[in-house]
């Protein structure tokens, strides 16, 4: 059985020696999906440039139910999707001198950074970059498409999943994050207002949208919507909104409870349900999980999945989506949809 799954995980590594035309490749025919919803982080980042219109089409393409945008704001109040509101690391944004004179150092949500951020440029500069791969380290194969995609608007992200519904006949839900919105709020640029106004315009249902945030009041904002709610939860500190709770005490039966007043998921680090009951305690309390987030990469997988003698070699994913899978998670948050969809099969 192992080597079966290793087998597998080859040849979808092969797979993509294609990558440049899977953009106009035939649509897959639909099929009811069985079993945990797959969600294509930031599109499929293992493949493509993350939060790209090409990175969000190939992880429709390979099966992903739902894509995640991650929402920051322009100068002009516009939300985009960038994994951060400092884009050094994911846009070409150093290499036009035009711009030089806007990088600066930011302390956002106490932490202090340096380079440039969204909230100091207008859509149409924004507009003028190209996307770059994250982790060119890790990732050296995406660096072929540096410099071929533009940053993508939430209401983009949207059309596009409306039209990748139409093309698969199945519905692409969209999955954004409200990144840092304590902090943007601070700025005058509240996150919550403008994508409720999408999710209103667009007439954003359940299946087609669900909001998620590491913040609870973030979240909180958003009730009478009518989509779900997400609870993100990390694994040191808790959320910048409520200065000494932790996500340790968010995760236990007691609150728990309490995320389940408002919201309809959590989304831990994958980590949390190891050897814990949060899975179980969780589901006590009405709530579903979508452990995040979900790598092929010897280094971001558990010590007895990993092959070869590289971090950044490919190990054993099968291996873990099937026991998370076995676990009875709801979701899971991957780089490598395509990967989470076979696993899926079986």
């Amino acid at each position: 059985m192992q080597l079966g799954r290793r087998s597998l995980l080859l040849a979808a590594t092969a797979g993509t020696a294609t990558a440049a035309t899977a953009a106009t490749a035939a649509p897959a025919a639909a099929e009811p999906r069985k079993g945990p919803v797959v969600i294509g982080h930031r599109g499929a980042a293992g493949w493509r440039p993350e939060h790209t219109a090409a990175s969000y089409t190939y992880a429709v393409q390979t099966g992903a139910d739902w894509i995640e945008p991650d929402l920051v704001p322009t100068k002009d109040h516009v939300l985009v999707v960038r994994h951060e509101n400092e884009i050094s690391q994911t846009t070409d944004v150093a290499g036009h001198p035009e711009f030089a004179d806007r990088r600066t150092t930011k302390t956002v949500d106490g932490r202090a950074v340096t380079g440039w951020f969204t909230e100091d440029f207008t859509l149409a500069e924004l507009k003028t970059l190209r996307a770059v791969e994250r982790l060119p380290q890790v990732r050296n194969r995406n660096t072929v498409f540096d410099g071929r995609e533009e940053v993508m608007t939430f209401q983009e992200v949207v059309e596009l999943a409306r039209r990748l519904s139409r093309s698969h006949g199945r519905t692409i839900a969209v999955f954004p994050e409200t990144k840092h919105p304590t902090y943007f709020r601070s700025l005058g640029l509240p996150l919550e207002p403008k994508l409720a106004a999408v999710i209103r315009r667009e007439r954003l249902g359940r299946r087609e949208c669900v909001v998620q945030s590491f913040e609870p009041t973030s979240l909180q904002r958003m009730t009478g919507l009518g989509v779900p709610l997400w609870q993100a939860l990390g694994t040191t500190g808790g959320p910048y909104d409520l200065p000494g709770r932790t996500y340790k005490e968010m995760m236990t039966p007691a609150g728990l409870a309490e995320i389940a007043e408002y919201a309809d998921w959590i989304g831990p680090d994958k980590s949390s349900l190891v050897g814990t009951s949060l899975l179980a305690d969780a589901h006590a309390a009405g709530l579903r999980v979508g452990p995040y987030t979900f790598r092929a990469e010897n280094q971001f997988l558990p010590a007895d999945f990993r092959r070869g003698s590289g971090p950044n070699d490919f190990g054993d994913a099968f291996a873990e989506y099937a026991l998370y899978y076995r676990w009875g998670v709801d979701a899971v948050v991957t780089d490598f949809p395509d990967l989470a969809v076979m696993a899926r099969r079986g």
